[in-house]
């Protein structure tokens, strides 16, 4: 607790958070305190002209003071009248103060868009608690702990139980999906087919004198960022082409990156030694299976490619119908560089994730009615690109328009939402971001990742990507096994087919080794490009063509492919499904819920700030507490009978009958995020308190726990509670 307070105190704006109100959804009282929405107003970014003009001014002023410098130094050194040196130092000084004043405006401003110091301070305050709790904490703590891995304690474990069964509740119950579970181990070969052995890297640089290893995206952006936020000499087109260079970091190849790095002078972040030039990196944990270690595999990086080889079976197993879901939950593994930003960035981690086989001729949605009305945050790649902020948009509108590409995309949205909002994600911190064109894979129809702001700043949790058909025909075209669907028709049709023919020969001859690319990329034409390319073969002679997986046009002649229609008939439509895939990072949901669930309020002392965690029933780790008022042995034994109604009603509990203060045993349960706590004050009745407002009502002991069970479940509000039993008011509750 202290730290807490220390930090209050030591940051005026950020004690006067503890000020602020906030209404609660789950209790019909105002109260004071809450840390959230104030901490939410340091993330509201800024205009960048009050910070360019600043640093202009700041500049002017600079060249100011070195003008003046050196006329006083030219007095002196000629020998100038005293009276005259003297008005040439104060007019110095008096510039110099301006500087000063301009400065501090400048790291007002600074402060005040980053909101740096305060996102720590608060960032602290929770970690410390979450770890005294024993949420989580670093695994092989007694060994010095390993970057990336981290143990999930008592309480951590629950609420990460609660998140799982809510979201097989809200997605594979309520979508009748079909649940799998895979090996984490998965041969070398499926992984090559998915792309994942080839194209599953970061890229790395290395200290070269010690050799230890940076990722070298995170070493730029922190040069950064660190000039932005604490330097206030550079110039505004300085901080304007640092802001870019942010913007861009995503697309940059090794050998830009590498440059960048080499301009800015970075070097080694604890050693200041020279870096390498940055390499891909492959971020799967290898191994072999079975003891002559002839059969490679990894670690899988991913569930997905788990439900993408079972296509076949689960498509059986579903009656040969389009559309289903799959589901799967699971450990996932990824060797990252230089893991940091506790349990945002590990390497290993809990995946929740869907694949949603369907036509890709048909994208409607049955359900789709049930979220059209939706409104929340989203980010359009228009207005990232324009420069723009995220703005609340209606889903159907979003399908409607063309922003979202599909109906059961936005379904899919309109769900995770849903979900997010259920688990106490903050709806106002909440924004659906689509992916800009060079951040999508060529084969992908649209993505969308959902945002959760932080005091990290905004963290993807969930990505929801239309992939197109590309894992099945992937996963076919390797395996030899024709992972695709069926729709019969009532009576044959007779169609036009359009018949690309590359001659393998030729195009071996010509490109031996990128020969499978560009017969590829011939085969995947459509039509309209298809019959162009023909044209343009038999006007010309020999065209370019471009290869997307080769990044790179080549030279196609006339004797390289065949492009035809032909008329046949057919008795049903095969075709590879498309794939919706909504994809949960469950331990980022988490952590997220952990610092929009934190807040703090004064004892009834006021000498101290302590913690709460509102967690919404569902997925608080405890949902009741039951503790004897004092030590008394028919007190205890009637707590002892009410946590055995608890156990037989399915309710998770914690009995407490050491002899501390109630005050202590309330503060901490709301430490732990618990919801409710039952007291027993007689042998007759109960009180249960709800700990974000603190309010008291007075049940029959025998109706204890099922009021507790149906509070807890939904089946009724805290409201409705308040307004139907006896309140009860005492000291000890505000303690």
């Amino acid at each position: 607790m202290r730290t807490l307070s220390a930090f209050i105190t030591s940051s005026t704006s950020f004690g006067h958070c503890f000020f602020h109100r906030l209404t609660l959804r789950h209790s019909h009282k105002t109260l004071a305190s809450p840390l959230a929405p104030c901490f939410r107003r340091h993330f509201t970014p800024t205009m960048a002209a009050p910070e360019d003009s600043l640093r202009k001014a700041l500049a002017d002023k600079q060249s100011e003071v070195e003008n003046q410098g050196n006329q006083v130094r030219s007095l002196k050194a000629g020998k100038a009248a005293k009276s005259e040196i003297d008005a040439a130092i104060e007019a110095l000084n008096a510039l110099k103060l301006q500087k000063a004043s301009i400065e501090k405006d400048l790291q007002a401003t600074l402060s005040s868009a980053d909101g740096s110091l305060n996102r720590e301070a608060f960032r602290q305050a929770v970690s410390n608690t979450l770890e005294r709790r024993l949420f989580y904490i670093k695994s092989f703590n007694i060994y010095g702990g390993v970057a990336g891995l981290y143990d999930y304690g008592p309480p951590g474990c629950a609420v990460k139980s609660n998140v799982l069964a809510f979201w097989r509740q809200h997605f594979v119950l309520e979508e009748n999906m079909l649940e799998v579970d895979c090996p984490c181990v998965t041969p070398e070969v499926v992984l090559k087919a998915s792309g994942h052995v080839e194209k599953f890297t970061d890229l790395m640089v290395k200290d070269e004198k010690t050799g230890t290893c940076y990722r070298a995206d995170h070493l730029l952006k922190d040069f950064c960022n660190d000039k932005l936020q604490k330097d206030l000499n550079i110039t505004a087109e300085k901080a304007k082409e640092l802001k870019h260079v942010l913007a861009m970091l995503d697309d940059f190849s090794a050998e830009e990156l590498g440059a960048k790095i080499k301009e800015y002078g970075i070097v080694s972040p604890d050693t200041k030694n020279p870096l390498s030039d940055p390499y891909p990196f492959n971020l799967m944990f290898q191994t072999s299976i079975g003891p002559s270690g002839l059969i490679p595999g990894y670690l899988r990086p991913e569930t997905a490619q788990g439900i993408f080889v079972n296509f076949k079976d689960l498509y059986y197993y579903n009656g040969n119908k389009l559309p289903f879901a799959a589901a799967q939950i699971g450990q996932a593994f990824r060797n990252e560089i230089s893991p940091r930003q506790g349990l945002l960035r590990v390497r290993e981690f809990t995946l929740a994730e869907i694949e949603h086989f369907v036509d890709p001729e048909d994208k409607s949605h049955p359900k789709f009615s049930e979220v059209a009305e939706l409104e929340f945050l989203m980010f359009p790649r228009e207005l990232q690109m324009s420069g723009e902020s995220a703005k609340a948009i209606r889903l159907d509108e979003a399908v409607a328009k063309g922003i979202v590409n599909n109906q059961t995309l936005g379904y899919f949205i309109g769900r995770v939402y849903l979900f997010l909002t259920r688990l106490g994600i903050d709806e106002k911190r909440l924004r659906f971001r689509q992916h800009l064109a060079n951040e999508m894979a060529h084969y992908a129809a649209d993505c969308w990742d959902a945002e959760i702001e932080s005091s990290y700043g905004w963290i993807e949790c969930v990505g929801i990507a239309d992939r197109s058909a590309y894992d099945l025909r992937a996963h076919s075209e390797k395996s030899g096994e024709a992972l695709v669907a069926h729709e019969k028709f009532p009576e044959p049709r007779e169609v036009e087919v359009l018949v690309i023919s590359p001659v393998k020969k030729e195009i071996g001859l010509a490109f031996k080794g990128s020969q499978k690319n560009v017969v590829e990329a011939l085969e995947s034409m459509k039509e309209k490009e298809a019959f162009a390319l023909k044209a343009d073969l038999e006007s010309k002679g020999e065209v370019d063509f471009y290869v997307c997986t080769l990044g790179k046009n080549v030279s196609i002649k006339k004797n390289m492919v065949k492009i035809s229609k032909e008329k046949k008939k057919e008795h049903q439509r095969v075709f590879t499904p498309s794939v919706i895939e909504p994809s949960f990072g469950i331990g980022r949901i988490i952590y997220c819920l952990f610092e929009h669930s934190y807040y703090t309020r004064a004892s009834k002392a006021g000498n101290e700030q302590l913690n709460v965690f509102a967690f919404p029933s569902i997925v608080a780790p405890i949902k009741c507490t039951v503790f004897p008022l004092v030590q008394n042995q028919k007190y205890e034994d009637i707590a002892k009978d009410i946590s055995k109604s608890l156990t037989v009603a399915g309710i998770s509990h914690k009995i407490d009958i050491t002899g501390t203060s109630i005050g202590k045993r309330y503060a901490r349960t709301d430490e732990l995020g618990v919801p409710f706590a039952i007291t027993v004050d007689t042998t007759s009745s109960v009180t249960i308190r709800e700990r974000d407002s603190k309010d008291q009502i007075r049940v029959d002991v025998k109706e204890a726990a099922s009021v507790v069970k149906e509070v807890t479940e939904g089946l009724r509000s805290w409201a409705d509670v308040w307004a139907t039993f006896p309140h009860h008011s005492s000291a000890s509750a505000d303690e």
